[in-house]
């Protein structure tokens, strides 16, 4: 349960006031409860005349008798006398009413409290989801090189529905129950402390063998949300590779793939499941036994003629005692739940958790602008320690010069551009921009002077207009037209039904590649970076679209810094510098033609590619 209160610590905080309504509501609903209890008894005895005795109200200070034999006394006479007031019939119609208006007042702070709790269970659900996506947004992308995407989403989705299910739901319970459990025991002990005593040696028993079956539920259902992780990360894998799958007749073969991880997933998700569905039998047997040796136990010492209790006294006892086995039910089942819910934290806290290393300093220098060059120092880098990608990297890049990157898959190209917006940090060496390291600069402002084309466009699920304008605030529709003029899209754009209006769906999916790179490019127009990456932006397009798009890239390369990674020598050889690299070292470097005269590795990927 420690770790229960500490998971409420960290998110419940901000719904104290929530907290403490439904403390004040159940306390008055158990008052109400217990009131309406003491009341009937009295009265039906005094009605049909069990009790005969006459009963006058005494002071209460009254000398030799206890406040407790004092309250009893002064309130039977207080029944009896309006029973003689107005007679039994009129009194049972009193009893009848002020049974319901007790109910009403109870039933009212018992939904009230439940309903003050709502606005607490959906905004911890809420908080959770958002810390997760913030977090998500946070962490560096060597982060996700290591986790599913499906698995992620999983987490955000069926982890955070567990989470509102197993223990923002049973916080209610947690309230409301303890709260009934100590009113109802404080009445049993004014009852009879005698009796109440030997009922809580029985307790222990009944709370020790519904403990027994939820000690396994956190280990099985940590495996049930694993496996539930395992799912979606398959769904997510079909989803996006559904071409191939069809292209090589793999559906059978994905099909039963995605049966095994299912049965797996029912599998345990069913041993769960019996667990929680014995919560309700086993509490309720053991319930009935405990209310059967304190029935047997209470009867005996009456019928021995004991003075511990008498029998209207027993009768209101064992209506008090039944009632408290409800909240003790409930206290079983929400400790049934929890551990689910606890499970389902600790993979959430994976995310929320995760050590971001890419950290802004705390006195950042401000990154205002390229105005001489981008330095690499001995620089050298590896993803997870084990495999060198990049070693002794040593390059300078002038301000409004293009410097072209070229290499085999696998030489570290790439590599070597996510470090200059701080993808990632490098292990070696520095890299400085006008000789200020970049971990000294601030990095939302180091990105700014950044723009990037990829390779694979992405783009997002919206009009064309939101994803040229992505980033840029307040973007006009004059600014947007613009860009896309320079990027050789606003003819494509404006033969669309709905113009920059137009959604071009998951990815882009409704443009073609070319299409969906110039919108790209327009992005990186509008965003007017001073420093752009060009990561093989046209290798991917037919002949066509290349000439568009390497048009577009003209425009936006003139006077601007440019790195660009390229596969195609062609689309490169006005470059001011090449860099030739192989495994993970700049091998090479030098323009088109001194690169060719020197009959070296650049030489051969030229002779290959014209070949």
């Amino acid at each position: 349960m420690k770790e229960f209160w500490r998971v409420l610590k960290r998110f419940v905080k901000p719904y104290g006031g929530y907290l403490y309504g439904s403390v004040f509501l159940n306390m008055f609903s158990a008052v109400f409860n217990i009131f309406s209890f003491s009341l009937i008894i009295p009265v039906l005895q005094i009605i049909f005349k069990m009790d005969t005795a006459d009963y006058v109200m005494m002071a209460w200070d009254t000398e030799g008798m206890s406040f407790k034999a004092l309250a009893i006394n002064n309130f039977y006479a207080v029944c009896q006398h309006i029973v003689t007031s107005i007679g039994p019939s009129s009194a049972l119609l009193v009893i009848g009413c002020f049974m319901v208006i007790m109910t009403a007042l109870k039933c009212s702070c018992y939904f009230g409290s439940s309903a003050i709790m709502i606005p607490l269970r959906t905004g911890i659900v809420r908080d959770i989801r958002t810390q997760v996506y913030n977090k998500l947004m946070s962490l560096p992308l060597g982060f996700f090189s290591d986790e599913r995407k499906g698995d992620i989403v999983a987490r955000m989705s069926g982890d955070v529905n567990e989470v509102e299910y197993s223990i923002t739901s049973t916080l209610d319970m947690l309230i409301k129950n303890p709260i009934l459990i100590i009113f109802y025991f404080v009445t049993l002990i004014v009852l009879s402390w005698k009796l109440t005593l030997f009922t809580v040696l029985v307790v222990p028993v009944m709370a020790w063998g519904m403990g027994a079956l939820g000690r396994t539920l956190k280990k099985n259902s940590l495996k049930a949300q694993n496996r539930w992780s395992d799912t979606m990360s398959q769904l997510d894998e079909t989803l996006g590779g559904l071409r191939i799958i069809k292209a090589f007749n793999a559906e059978e073969k994905m099909e039963d793939r995605f049966r095994d991880t299912c049965d797996d997933f029912r599998n345990i998700s069913g041993k769960v499941a019996t667990r929680q569905a014995s919560a309700h039998p086993v509490s309720e047997f053991l319930g009935t036994a405990m209310i059967m040796v304190v029935l047997w136990f209470g009867g005996t010492l009456i019928l021995g003629g004991t003075d511990i209790i008498d029998a209207p006294g027993f009768i209101f006892y064992m209506l008090i005692l039944y009632s408290v086995l409800q909240p003790i039910k409930d206290l079983a089942k929400a400790s049934y739940s929890i551990p689910k819910g606890l499970a389902s934290i600790e993979r959430i806290d994976k995310i929320l958790l995760a050590e971001n290393n890419i950290r802004n300093p705390e006195n950042p220098v401000a990154a205002d602008g390229l105005h001489d060059c981008i330095e690499f120092k001995g620089v050298g880098f590896s993803y997870n320690k084990e495999r060198t990608i990049l070693k002794d990297i040593d390059l300078k890049i002038k301000k409004g010069t293009t410097v072209a990157i070229v290499g085999q898959s696998g030489s570290g190209k790439s590599t070597l551009v996510d470090l200059i917006p701080r993808y990632y940090d490098v292990d070696e060496g520095s890299i400085t921009i006008d000789g200020t390291d970049i971990r000294r600069m601030d990095i939302k402002q180091l990105r700014n002077l950044i723009g990037n084309v990829n390779q694979e466009a992405i783009l997002f699920n919206d009009s064309i207009f939101n994803n040229i304008a992505f980033g840029v605030e307040n973007a006009t529709m004059e600014q947007v037209v613009a860009a896309a003029k320079i990027a050789n899209a606003h003819d494509f754009i404006m033969e669309k039904e709905g113009g920059y209006d137009s959604n071009i769906g998951d990815r882009g999916g409704k443009l073609s590649g070319g299409q969906r790179q110039r919108i790209s490019i327009a992005r990186a127009i509008l965003a007017n970076p001073e420093i752009l990456i060009l990561d093989e932006a046209t290798s991917a397009l037919d002949t066509e679209s290349e000439r568009l798009v390497q048009e577009a890239l003209d425009r936006l390369t003139t006077n601007r810094t440019t790195i660009a990674i390229a596969h195609r020598l062609s689309t490169i050889r006005n470059a001011d510098e090449i860099i030739v690299m192989n495994e993970g070292r700049i091998v090479e470097r030098g323009k088109h033609e001194e690169l060719i005269a020197l009959n070296g590795y650049y030489k051969k990927l030229n002779d290959m590619q014209a070949l």
